[in-house]
């Protein structure tokens, strides 16, 4: 075992801890400089973001609501947390922490705790498995900010990019549909719809050369050619946030559209997910449920998320182990 003492750092969105924490964490994923943009955001951002927050909390809290009063993303995440803790203890002297993007434990704290902790290494871990500048870009940004803040430039510091190719990945995820399939007993295959939905972004930030969709893309084929089903399958995109073109086709498009061709089996996968929240508990598993009902869907179901599922777990650290490797 190296004698180095490395933190590996794992980032996610997070996620409101209460009904009253939906207001300020929306408004801090609008303040976010890598999600509104525009000529001179640095005046109107704020302003913004305080009348978007304010405008939607009242339904995100009804949402909410509807799921248990609060995300359950950081149990989840560190959940995953102790898992890798656990997985690499025999391989590499590390300590894994959690650092959320807008919400608690932010990424400030969580610096500072690095720096307290005399690390000769840091290996950042961002949970999204397709790269965006709208998630890994987005928290990797903040991080460095809140690095140089804190006086950690002098660290060594390495990046796992994504981890959408990773053997152990696509294997949780074939388990995951293989899973739930389970629930279709007795319906021939060709019957039963596979619709992997993915988090949309704008159609702007895949033009700036965003890798987000090809490797979404990438990661559906991966899945497909590991499971080899006999299952029809179609990829969508969820999530939709104002007027601009995003990735399409979007979810409620393709459950309308799969319901008026005769449709009656449907299998949805939430593919850039790693834990169950708000956008799976809610948006798939009520929003669209219902929608699926009311058009005639007569079956279906939602892959839960990986959370810590042991081949995720062996995912991450394959990544981590393959960094604090490199010299």
């Amino acid at each position: 075992m190296s004698a180095r003492k490395i933190a590996v750092v794992l980032f996610q969105l997070g996620g409101p801890d209460s009904l009253g924490a939906v207001e300020p964490f929306l408004f801090n994923l609008f303040m976010d400089p890598d999600i509104i943009n525009f000529p001179f955001a640095r005046i109107f951002r704020r302003p913004l973001a305080r009348f978007i927050s304010s405008r939607r909390s009242k339904k995100a809290a009804g949402n909410y609501a509807q799921i248990g009063g609060k995300s359950p993303i950081l149990e989840l995440t560190n959940a995953q947390a102790e898992a890798l803790q656990v997985k690499l203890a025999g391989s590499m002297n590390s300590t894994v922490l959690v650092a959320m993007r807008y919400w608690h434990p932010l990424t400030s704290p969580v610096a500072e705790k690095v720096k307290a902790g005399g690390f000769d290494e840091i290996i950042i871990l961002p949970l999204y498995p397709q790269y965006s500048i709208t998630t890994s870009g987005s928290s990797i940004n903040e991080w460095n900010r809140e690095r140089a803040r804190v006086g950690l430039d002098g660290v060594r510091q390495k990046i796992v990019d994504h981890f959408y190719d990773n053997p152990n990945y696509i294997d949780a995820v074939v388990d995951n549909i293989n899973r739930e399939l389970k629930k279709f007993s007795g319906v021939e295959p060709e019957r039963v719809q596979l619709v992997f939905s993915a988090h949309g972004v704008p159609l702007s930030i895949i033009a700036k050369g965003d890798p987000y969709q090809r490797q979404i893309e990438a990661t559906v084929r991966s899945v497909l050619e590991r499971g080899q089903w006999r299952h029809p399958h179609i990829l969508c995109y969820q999530s939709k946030v104002g007027p601009a073109k995003w990735l399409q086709p979007s979810l409620n498009e393709t459950i309308d559209s799969l319901a008026s061709k005769g449709a009656r089996y449907l299998l949805v996968i939430p593919i850039a997910f790693v834990t169950d929240h708000i956008e799976t508990l809610h948006e798939i598993n009520i929003e669209t449920r219902h929608r699926a009902q009311s058009l005639g869907i007569t079956h279906f179901e939602m892959t839960a998320g990986l959370n810590d599922h042991p081949k995720l777990i062996e995912a991450l650290a394959d990544e981590v182990l393959k960094l604090a490797r490199e010299e």
